[in-house]
């Protein structure tokens, strides 16, 4: 399973990444990006089989790096993790096709949860 990691933090890249594999990914591929604008040329590249994405980002939005994915056809499982989570948020994330919206600060059982959730249990 490769993971895209994109969030303008590099450290918080690190705690995705850490919290993910203490979730039950132990051996996973992970491929990090600190823009939307990167990240979608990265999908184009690497393949990843999930994102995990930020909303706020340099250059393009976490949301609108979504809607440029669903723009260019290219469907991936997506999820936000991101410091808010307000109701407008949740809805313009779930109709523009994110599975999740994890808030920070999450704890690995938040990440296991919500990564259990919509990756198959032979993936792991």
């Amino acid at each position: 399973m490769k993971f895209l990691i994109v969030d303008n933090s590099r450290a918080m890249r690190r705690i995705v990444l850490r919290t993910i594999r203490q979730a039950g990914f132990e051996d996973a591929e992970f491929v990090e990006a600190e823009n939307g604008r990167d990240a979608l040329e990265m999908v184009k590249t690497e393949a990843p089989d999930m994102v995990l994405s930020d909303w706020k980002l340099p250059e393009v939005t976490g949301i609108k790096f979504l809607n440029n994915l669903k723009a260019e056809n290219l469907s991936i499982p997506f999820g936000f993790v991101t410091s808010q989570g307000t109701p407008e948020m949740i809805a313009e994330a779930t109709e523009g096709g994110a599975l999740f919206l994890l808030v920070k600060p999450f704890t690995t059982e938040d990440m296991a949860q919500v990564l259990d959730a919509v990756v198959p249990s032979s993936v792991s």
